[in-house]
């Protein structure tokens, strides 16, 4: 069982690399602040929060820890409050952007158009 939990940590570690490989490419690509913004979120989100609770298995999985459950336990609540903050955050960021009309676009759809009638 600790072998099965051990390479599942260490799967999800990749996994978060992966991810992170992948925000830091969206944001030298995307073309706008928007899409820029929602490629930092995937990022953080799977390249914190994923390789956390990877690593909260893999100390689950570790015969050899001392405090293995102390270990678990914070990495998994640190991943849950991550996984809460930063999407809040993105929309904190974009929200107050759209508003502040400080980033340039043309939108084909825009759902905050009542809020800009609200101003």
């Amino acid at each position: 069982m600790s072998e099965i939990l051990f390479y599942l940590g260490a799967l999800m570690i990749i996994i978060g690399g992966i991810c992170d490989l992948l925000g830091a490419i969206g944001l030298l690509r995307f073309p706008n602040f928007y899409v820029r913004l929602h490629a930092a979120t995937v990022g953080t989100i799977g390249g914190a929060v994923v390789p956390l609770f990877g690593i909260s298995l893999l100390s689950l999985g570790a015969d050899f820890l001392p405090h293995k459950y102390a270990i678990a336990g914070a990495s998994f609540v640190t991943g849950v409050i991550i996984l809460l903050a930063a999407p809040a955050g993105a929309t904190a960021l974009a929200y107050a952007a759209h508003r502040a009309k400080l980033v340039k676009w043309e939108p084909k759809v825009d759902h905050l158009a009542e809020v800009r009638k609200n101003d």
